[in-house]
């Protein structure tokens, strides 16, 4: 079975649930009391997707303004890139657009993109509507999910439609003749998000 690693990452503000998210899928354990994420933390899971294995290699980024410069140093060469809200705060969602900004201007071009709204299990305080959240991920042709780490609700369903979006692996025959061709990311080639 072919092995493919997936470069991901977390973006969005701080206090917004991205590393309960990365807990939750890698460990299957959440922490209410974790503490905020200090520039970048990494975290790796091998799941069976069809006939291939998908290594995740996840990235999870601090969200303090302070450690928001280092974001592009996590994003570039990523498949994948998890945008997470809090849905019962409002200022996550406009700060959220302003992450997918940043990403179409100086991420990779074929990235593909999902928008997570944490904590649903906190429906009663929500001040995010999901239409208004899932409206907005169809113009730019994200997924889109509402999560709950705490609750084990859609993460791992989160990283199965991301596998499912990731392009196949190139399986037209070598060419003949001397040499090899040398490609900058086999996993993301040829795809565009827009």
């Amino acid at each position: 079975m072919a092995l493919r690693e997936l470069k991901v990452c977390l973006l969005g503000d701080t206090g917004v649930g991205k590393s309960s998210i990365v807990w939750r899928f890698v460990e299957d354990s959440f922490d209410p009391n974790i503490n905020p994420t200090i520039g970048a933390s990494f975290m790796t899971k091998t799941v069976q997707y069809q006939n291939e294995l998908h290594k995740f290699l996840i990235w999870d980024t601090a969200g303090q303004e302070r450690f928001r410069a280092l974001a592009p140093m996590y994003y570039r060469g990523s498949a994948a890139a998890i945008i997470v809200y809090d849905i019962t705060k409002e200022e996550t969602f406009s700060t959220l657009k302003n992450w997918v900004k940043e990403l179409r201007q100086h991420g990779p071009p074929n990235i593909v993109v999902a928008i997570a709204g944490n904590k649903c299990d906190l429906n009663d305080v929500r001040e995010v509507m999901e239409k208004d959240a899932k409206d907005y991920a169809d113009s730019i042709h994200a997924i889109f999910v509402e999560t709950s780490a705490k609750n084990a609700i859609n993460i791992n369903e989160l990283f199965i439609e991301i596998s499912r979006r990731i392009p196949s692996t190139d399986t037209s025959p070598p060419s003949s003749g001397k040499g090899f061709k040398l490609r900058r990311q086999p996993s993301v080639t040829k795809r565009s998000c827009c």
